[in-house]
């Protein structure tokens, strides 16, 4: 399928699914599945039931790997240290390009980057939030150029493949406000502006957002070297803020549910069949988790 086709039936299909009585029926089988699921949820600690309920009510949970404490941890992090100085500053003489992106066969050889984020203990938080079974869409590995170009993912927008997405971020160097850190707007604000902007889905200009709310709203997520980030980003308007000091290096590990709305955002940071070599030594758990 050709890419612009593909997204002109995107498009087509983001449309028919934001029909009220679309979304009427895809609310009233979401809790369905919900009911249906609640009593299969698995036990998760005090400490990650506090997660759970702050991604509900906030949008975004900060903490570090050291207090998250899981044992493959200081592997994956080595790993990806190793990998920051493989991954180029630029990949073509595109002026708009903005971000790099570590290719398949980069991850493949630091496999621990992939396979953290299926650690049991964050499939069960990620299950509790989403509550239904999940379904991991891999790690995207990113290096995010300081420029000014602001397009895609510096843009204000909410991710719209699910009812309810999660992202796991982990900070690879200190991030400060001139990094380009995370940002977010509240749940509460976030409900607030999707209402006065009629917002269905897309991308929104700092300059529109601020015509419509204070930056003095905007939440940006900083830390050390080895932050983790939570970010409901289906219920949170946010975005990357421009990097200007250094480029930006982060891990996005990417969740929603196996029956996830828009089926046709279905995607994985590796070709299926590095998937698959990966999921070898893996737990049934675990593999079913594989998108």
């Amino acid at each position: 399928m050709s890419t612009m086709f593909q997204k002109v039936q995107n498009k087509f299909l983001r449309n028919i699914y934001n029909l009220p009585f679309l979304q009427h029926q895809a609310e009233i089988e979401y809790q369905k599945l919900v009911k249906m699921h609640i009593a299969n949820l698995p036990l998760i600690s005090a400490t990650d039931q506090s997660i759970v309920e702050t991604l509900n009510t906030e949008g975004v949970v900060i903490t570090s790997l050291a207090d998250l404490g899981i044992s493959s941890s200081s592997k994956m992090f080595q790993a990806a240290e190793n990998l920051m100085h493989e991954i180029p500053p630029m990949l073509t003489d595109n002026h708009n390009e903005f971000v790099v992106h570590a290719t398949s066969q980069q991850i493949m050889a630091h496999p621990e980057i992939f396979i953290w984020g299926v650690e049991q203990r964050l499939i069960n938080i990620v299950e509790n939030y989403l509550s239904l079974p999940v379904a991991y869409h891999g790690a995207y590995f990113r290096r995010d150029i300081a420029n000014q170009i602001e397009q895609k993912s510096r843009l204000w927008h909410i991710d719209k493949e699910d009812k309810k997405v999660l992202k796991i971020i982990v900070y690879l160097h200190d991030m400060d406000e001139d990094n380009g850190p995370f940002q977010y707007l509240p749940i509460s604000v976030t409900e607030s502006v999707t209402q006065l902007l009629k917002y269905h889905h897309g991308y929104i200009q700092d300059q529109t957002m601020q015509q419509i709310i204070s930056p003095a709203n905007y939440k940006s997520c900083l830390g050390p070297a080895g932050t983790v980030v939570f970010a409901a980003t289906g219920s949170i308007f946010h975005r990357g803020k421009l990097p200007v000091k250094s480029d930006r290096f982060a891990i996005f590990y990417d969740y929603t549910s196996r029956k996830h709305k828009l089926s046709f955002y279905s995607t994985s940071s590796l070709p299926q069949e590095d998937v698959a070599l990966l999921a070898k030594n893996l737990s049934q758990q675990q593999r079913d988790c594989l998108s």
